[in-house]
């Protein structure tokens, strides 16, 4: 999305609240020239914030992995999300981005001084996708990283120039998105989101192995199935499996839940089990049970 003036932001940066998009990173950070950034993304829309707490800690525990200091507790960063949301409609849908970076460099000039770290929140008015938004897969020839390669145990943004370019790819040739592998050929995720198939009733993902995030929507899904009695089994897939699919799906934070309808020339209904999934998501998240078991976490 290219930048324009009507993009609604609010940015929260050396301490206190600025209206857009404000330059925050100066040309000579660690973060700016080596890329030595984390951040991690919420949602707010109708006026609730499922797993707040959860997407607030993850991001203190990325800084940790990538060898930074985080300077606020999840509580802290909760409080100001909810102070920031005021800025905005109730009703209004907003992308809430936490964030870390380094601005100087410690050992070796390539290691960053996690004394240095400084922390940002940027709020962004972004809407919904529409409830019957759906996607579509290709194969690509990029693969996802492992830990002793790249540090895909944090939500990092030095890992998305590898997704942006199987993205490309795939709307080069047709697609929205593609399913992507790991080094071994077997399937990790999508290139934005984690990724679901259904099989004679049973719903597979794959086993989560290091090379990609355990998705924070991907386990209140398999959660919120398995409580309603679907069969959920996290497991090796490989390509072939996703074609023989009866249904295939995707979660994560942007867009929630969304149904597949295609993988190269293999064709999906969006089934019941992928309507049931995104059903019982946004029930569970306006729900009691939400807002208490986020109130719990914090």
């Amino acid at each position: 999305m290219a930048l324009n003036a009507d993009r609604r932001i609010a940015t929260w940066f050396d301490g206190e609240w600025h209206a857009g998009n404000i330059r925050v990173m100066g040309a000579a950070d660690h973060g700016t020239w080596l890329g030595t950034l984390v951040f991690d993304g919420a949602r707010r829309f109708g006026g609730v914030a499922p797993d707040l707490v959860a997407h607030c800690h993850r991001v203190n525990t990325s800084a940790r992995a990538l060898g930074l200091a985080p300077t606020f507790t999840t509580e802290a960063i909760v409080a100001l999300v909810m102070e920031g949301l005021e800025r905005f409609p109730v009703d209004e849908a907003v992308y809430i981005r936490p964030m870390y970076w380094p601005r100087e460099f410690g050992i070796g000039v390539i290691a960053a001084d996690p004394e240095s770290t400084v922390f940002c929140l940027c709020l962004e008015a972004i809407p919904m996708p529409e409830s019957d938004a759906t996607a579509t897969l290709s194969d690509t020839r990029f693969h996802r990283p492992t830990l002793d390669v790249a540090t895909v145990d944090a939500k990092a943004a030095c890992l998305y120039p590898n997704n942006a370019r199987m993205v490309r790819e795939a709307v080069s040739r047709g697609f929205s998105n593609a399913l992507v592998t790991d080094g071994l050929g077997n399937v990790a995720e999508s290139a934005t989101s984690n990724v679901f198939m259904v099989r004679d009733g049973e719903l597979l993902t794959p086993v989560p192995n290091g090379c990609f995030l355990n998705g924070i929507t991907r386990q209140r899904t398999i959660a919120l199935m398995k409580a309603d009695g679907v069969t959920v089994t996290e497991a090796v897939l490989t390509p072939a499996d996703f074609h023989a699919a009866d249904e295939v799906f995707l979660t994560g934070n942007m867009a929630k839940i969304t149904a597949v309808t295609a993988y190269e020339d293999t064709r999906y209904p969006v089934g019941p089990l992928s309507l049931r999934a995104r059903e019982l998501y946004f029930d569970w998240a306006h729900s009691a049970s939400s807002a208490i078991e986020s109130a719990a976490s914090a």
